[in-house]
């Protein structure tokens, strides 16, 4: 056997280890600007106008059903901290700082972890799967985390 087969027999199996065949889209993030708080700059935001059950046309054309529409929920209330910022579970501060980063260029579709850890001073790795992306983009990335974090501790701390 050869020396280029047997590589890329590693290279198949370890993309079919690591889901390399299968990409999924991952739902993005919600963007920073939805966790930084609001201060007096910020513009209050537009009401949407609802229109009531009874006059919705779709409830019109059903009236002879009897069937009852569900009560949307809404979202709850963020908790927030007494300086203001946000208070997120480690898994939701990895999936935003992931959101971040993948807005760099190049910046690899899958093979790519960010985890979370501390408490006050919160902070983030990220880890590459082999094969996920070069060396010198990996160091690229992982010399942007810094910053990254350093901009997001300003709007969000690490619930326990």
């Amino acid at each position: 056997m050869s020396d280029d087969a047997r590589d890329a027999g590693l290279v198949a199996m370890i993309s079919s280890i690591l889901g390399g065949g299968k990409r999924t889209e991952a739902a993005s993030p919600p963007p920073l600007a939805d966790f930084m708080p609001a201060g007096p700059a910020a513009a209050p935001a537009a009401d949407v106008a609802q229109v009531p059950e009874a006059e919705s046309p779709k409830l019109q054309d059903a009236a002879d059903q009897a069937v009852a529409a569900p009560t949307p929920v809404g979202p709850a209330a963020p908790s927030l901290t007494a300086d203001g910022k946000r208070l997120l579970p480690a898994d939701a501060i990895a999936e935003l700082v992931l959101g971040e980063l993948r807005k760099i260029e190049d910046f690899p579709p899958s093979g790519v972890s960010v985890t979370v850890y501390g408490y006050r001073n919160w902070n983030a790795m990220i880890t590459f799967a082999p094969f996920s992306t070069t060396f010198q983009n990996a160091t690229r990335f992982r010399q942007a985390l810094p910053d990254l974090v350093f901009k997001l501790r300003r709007f969000v701390e690490l619930e326990i």
